[in-house]
């Protein structure tokens, strides 16, 4: 690791990425449990975009998505302060950021019997395909995509911790979006979780983004640390 320092602008974006996914769970969390004939065990982050107060959720999306993309920047960025180079790593970030965005804007269909008194297999529109595909697929690839790209860069570095955590991660990811869109297509045996299995899921993605950024923000305090030293 070279020792360079990561720019103030540098590190704001990092720190994006690092609040950008606990700000999202703790707003669909308290979402989820404030709405009328929500189940946050059955029905999926998305649904809390319909209704009246649906344009929180999809604030949610939209502003966390932006977060991310500043992220995106922000690790190709610090990356590179620190001697180190990953295209498309940050790459796939970037398209995870755009997939949230999109996933706002694009508004779900109803499923699982949300909002109160559609069918459980909802209906189908234009726009909540949208939702799904490309956007929903995409935020979910991107991000099992990123994990196993830094997987191997963390191996190249020398990092086995950090590989076998961001393998692991991608693992979770992709068997959770699996499961989760089975159940949230109601398969018998999972519809009833299929919010649960979604926001697993999602807190596993979030984690390692967030402590991904906490950890490039580190080594960009720790090269500081080793110029001060060799100056010493």
């Amino acid at each position: 690791m070279r020792a360079l320092k990561i720019p103030s602008t540098t590190s704001f974006y990092l720190l994006c990425g690092a609040i950008g996914g606990p700000l999202f769970v703790i707003a669909f969390l308290l979402e989820g449990a404030t709405r009328a004939d929500y189940d946050p065990l059955r029905h999926p982050v998305s649904s809390l975009a319909l209704g009246p107060y649906g344009w929180m959720q999809i604030a949610n999306f939209v502003i966390t998505g932006l977060l991310m993309f500043l992220f995106a920047i922000g690790l190709r960025r610090g990356l590179q302060a620190v001697g180190r180079r990953s295209t498309w790593g940050p790459l796939l970030v970037g398209m995870y950021a755009i997939a949230l965005v999109g996933a706002g804007v694009f508004v779900t269909d109803p499923v699982g019997g949300y909002p109160h008194g559609t069918p459980a297999q909802g209906v189908h529109t234009w726009h909540g395909m949208l939702h799904y595909f490309p956007f929903s697929l995409l935020v979910f690839a991107a991000l099992a995509g990123a994990c196993f790209v830094f997987a191997r860069r963390f191996a190249g570095w020398g990092e086995r911790g950090w590989a076998l955590y961001s393998a692991a991660t991608g693992a979770l990811a992709a068997i959770g979006f699996l499961l989760s869109g089975q159940a949230l297509a109601q398969a018998e045996g999972l519809a009833g979780i299929g919010g649960l299995l979604q926001r697993l899921t999602i807190a596993v993605g979030w984690a390692w983004l967030a402590l991904l950024a906490i950890h490039l923000r580190n080594a960009g305090k720790l090269a500081r640390a080793l110029a001060r030293g060799g100056r010493s």
